[in-house]
């Protein structure tokens, strides 16, 4: 089994491949393909670490959707001030799917 961690939207994710991720949004329509850089990678029992990216290895996937996630509540308050805020948000996301992780 080959596993990789990647890293993107400043966060560092372990995938295999055919699976689905949900990560920061990228500015990329759905069908189309993006490739990670590797920080490690684990392969029949040997693992290859990167000084910071592992220069001969990378991870390609295709796009499947762009959304925006649920709905949280940002409430903020100064107590005794009479001051309170309620903000709502929704961070949008990209979903993809990793399709080979070459190295």
């Amino acid at each position: 089994m080959v596993y990789a961690i990647i890293e993107t939207g400043g966060k560092q994710y372990k995938v295999k491949e055919k699976d689905e991720l949900y990560i920061e949004k990228l500015g990329l329509d759905a069908g189309s393909t993006v490739e990670f850089k590797v920080i490690a990678l684990f392969k029949d029992g040997n693992v290859l670490f990167g000084a910071p990216f592992v220069e001969s290895a990378s991870v390609k996937a295709s796009v499947l959707k762009n959304g925006k996630c649920k709905k949280i509540t940002v409430f903020t308050y100064k107590p005794k001030k009479n001051c309170k805020r309620k903000m709502g948000h929704r961070q949008p996301y990209t979903k993809v799917c990793i399709d080979s992780i070459v190295g």
